[in-house]
């Protein structure tokens, strides 16, 4: 965890707070990443989803009720992790889905 807080230091403000199992990561206090089952996963929505689909990445997604339920947020790809400049990039976009979904209530 404290090798992804450093690695996103660019993007100021980011802070981690355990939750789901696993943690979650805020921007100034706005949630755009799950850190859950040994990955990351960060926000998306229409606008970001085809890139990460691109890079064959999936959503997070759980069972509850004997469904499968999907969350907004999709897997990072594994080559980007080790990608500092990268990584920062995907983030800053994961940002700014979630902050498109605060704008529309989501």
């Amino acid at each position: 965890m404290a090798w992804l807080l450093e690695a996103l230091e660019p993007l100021g403000g980011v802070t981690a707070r355990r939750m789901f199992g696993g943690h979650v990561l805020f921007q100034r206090g706005l949630m755009f990443a799950l850190v859950a089952r040994d990955a990351a996963w960060f926000r998306a929505d229409a606008a970001t989803q085809p890139a990460f689909a691109a890079e064959g990445c999936g959503p997070f997604e759980y069972q509850r009720g004997g469904k499968t339920v999907a969350l907004g947020y999709w897997q990072v790809p594994p080559a980007v992790l080790d990608e500092p400049e990268a990584l920062c990039a995907w983030a800053r976009r994961a940002c700014a889905a979630a902050q498109r979904a605060k704008a529309s209530g989501r």
